[in-house]
């Protein structure tokens, strides 16, 4: 079945180089292309998209508000094509707890080149989106080049000893993707200031992260930042690797505290959801509970296996209420799960874990 696309963006330069891009795609077709949302709203009006790639500053009517009339009225899904600035990441933060299902990062300058060479992740989102969950009550993508395991940053021993011993102080850990952002916020606005300790990876480019940790901490109870090499977790205290690095769980005898670190992208991500779980298998053991949530692809599938084996309390997010249920299926498939739950469960099954 064929894609429809309509292209929502005032530069001219951008909407014709993402119709030459897609031109070539045979499941995807560009079905019109305006310069701000009033123009698309009118051509949409003639053939609805299945897909609207949507800049958020724009003339007339900001990407915002026309994101949040779309998803009160018909909800499609939309990628979000944003500047990489610091207000470019606060504006694109208010349009993905609008609806907007995943967000792709542009340069303010040397736009064809970035836009040629980040093709394959161009084309991801859009295939992706097509395939989202997106629905009016709502309030990392792939590229070409070696798929690494957690194995680069983590090593598993066959044992992990006295790391498996049941400690006083216990974690949880979150890992998600596409349709994340409204989903921990979904989760963590639920929890009270003393709900266990939390370490999250959520799928999102550099810049963005402390800006979604910040708007989080301003809505939860818990406190909400983003993590920093040597934090520790602490009851009430939610933890986001930050976009371009890895986290990890390290144990200092009963306490644990993250180490963010470089490295290779792992299961094509940075941070990594695969790594976050090996280092608590190794580290924290039958002391953590994990959930692998929304998201496309398989990161966190295999982390989540060997949490499972060495003893932690492993759940998996429900098709129903993911966005997109590719994570949490492949984690599924591989036997690594012990309950699937829908959305509004997590935050029981993490007071639990107390």
């Amino acid at each position: 079945m064929t894609i429809k696309v309509m292209i929502v963006d005032d530069s001219a330069v951008m909407r014709e180089v993402m119709q030459q891009l897609l031109a070539p795609h045979k499941d995807i077709e560009v079905v019109g292309a305006a310069m701000d949302p009033l123009l698309a709203m009118q051509k949409m009006q003639t053939v609805w998209p299945d897909v609207i790639l949507l800049d958020v500053e724009m003339p007339r009517m900001d990407g915002i508000t026309f994101l949040r009339q779309i998803m009160s009225t018909r909800p499609t899904p939309v990628v979000i094509c944003s500047t990489l600035t610091e207000k470019g990441a606060d504006i694109t933060l208010q349009a993905l707890s609008a609806g907007a299902v995943e967000v792709i990062t542009k340069p303010t300058m040397g736009l064809r080149d970035f836009l040629k060479d980040s093709a394959q992740e161009m084309l991801a989102a859009i295939r992706t989106a097509a395939k989202a969950r997106v629905k009016p009550s709502l309030p990392t993508t792939l590229k070409k080049e070696e798929k690494h395991s957690a194995d680069v940053l983590v090593d598993l021993p066959s044992s992990a000893g006295l790391l498996n011993q049941r400690t006083t102080e216990k974690i949880v850990l979150l890992g998600t993707s596409t349709g994340g952002t409204q989903a921990l916020e979904a989760v963590l606005c639920e929890l009270p200031v003393n709900s266990p300790a939390i370490a999250i990876v959520q799928h999102m480019p550099e810049k963005f992260t402390r800006s979604f940790a910040e708007r989080l901490d301003s809505l939860c109870a818990i406190e909400v930042r983003e993590a920093q090499d040597g934090d520790r977790l602490l009851p009430g205290r939610a933890l986001i690797a930050p976009g371009g690095k890895h986290m990890l769980i390290k144990r200092s005898g009963a306490q644990y505290m993250v180490e963010v670190k470089d490295g290779p992208l792992v299961s094509r991500h940075r941070p990594s959801v695969d790594v976050l779980f090996r280092s608590a298998a190794v580290q924290a053991g039958k002391n953590a509970l994990a959930v692998i949530m929304t998201g496309m692809g398989d990161d966190g599938a295999r982390g989540l296996k060997e949490l499972h084996e060495v003893g932690a309390r492993t759940f998996a997010q429900d098709e129903e209420s993911c966005v997109v249920f590719g994570m949490p299926k492949e984690a599924i498939k591989l036997g690594g799960v012990d309950q699937i739950i829908a959305l509004d469960e997590i935050p029981r099954v993490v007071m639990s874990w107390r």
